[in-house]
């Protein structure tokens, strides 16, 4: 694989959708063939999964059919979409990817699902592969929820099934995301996201070069 993988990760309302946009941006500019795509929902059959994982009743399923849902949705992506683009030296930009599946599934539901069988589900669906850099956005819970349902008032369909778990969940989300950032510092980088959306992005554009030799 000639091109580079980069996912942005972090809780409800951090801001991920609207930095990946404005780094494919400037990665343009700087005349890298860049496509962006997303976690559930990256294919036309991750939309159809997408609908059944992030809308409707918190409960309709439990921890572990979730985690398998979320994981059928990777494989296509990564098959389809992700990997092809990727061996055509394009440089891939993924609202979330499978430390998503690792705070929400694992540290979310407060350990339901052991973190041995998401270790397997993941070498199962995507092997040694891994991001070149994953961007994890930090912010405090509660802002970030008032975000997320602020968004989502303007859409017609309401994909608030996560939003609407306790706040504890959230929480544990939050502290599995600052986990996961510590295991691997070689690959995770945190930045506060309670900033403008600009200074936010120059420190995004920063953290790139300096990491993916850019600069």
């Amino acid at each position: 694989m000639t091109g580079r993988f980069i996912t942005f990760e972090g809780g409800e309302g951090c801001g991920k959708s609207t930095q990946l946009h404005l780094l494919q941006e400037y990665l343009q500019k700087r005349q890298i063939d860049v496509i962006s795509t997303k976690e559930p929902g990256g294919t036309e059959i991750g939309l159809e999964l997408r609908h059944l994982l992030v809308t409707g009743d918190k409960d309709k399923m439990d921890a572990i059919a979730e985690t398998l849902l979320y994981y059928a949705d990777r494989r296509i992506h990564m098959t389809k979409k992700v990997w092809p683009a990727m061996a055509e030296g394009k440089w891939v930009l993924s609202d979330r990817f499978a430390d998503s599946t690792v705070a929400y599934q694992y540290y979310g539901y407060n350990k339901k699902v052991e973190k041995s069988v998401l270790d397997n589900l993941y070498q199962v669906a995507v092997g040694d592969f891994k991001p070149d850099l994953t961007i994890i956005l930090d912010i405090d819970v509660e802002v970030g929820l008032n975000r997320s349902f602020a968004k989502a008032a303007g859409m017609a369909e309401k994909e608030t099934r996560h939003e609407s778990r306790g706040l504890e969940f959230h929480q544990l989300l939050r502290q599995g995301f600052l986990e996961i950032a510590k295991q691997e510092p070689q690959r995770c980088v945190v930045l506060n996201a309670d900033k403008s959306i600009e200074e936010l992005h120059r420190e995004i554009v920063q953290v790139v070069n300096e990491r993916l030799g850019l600069a």
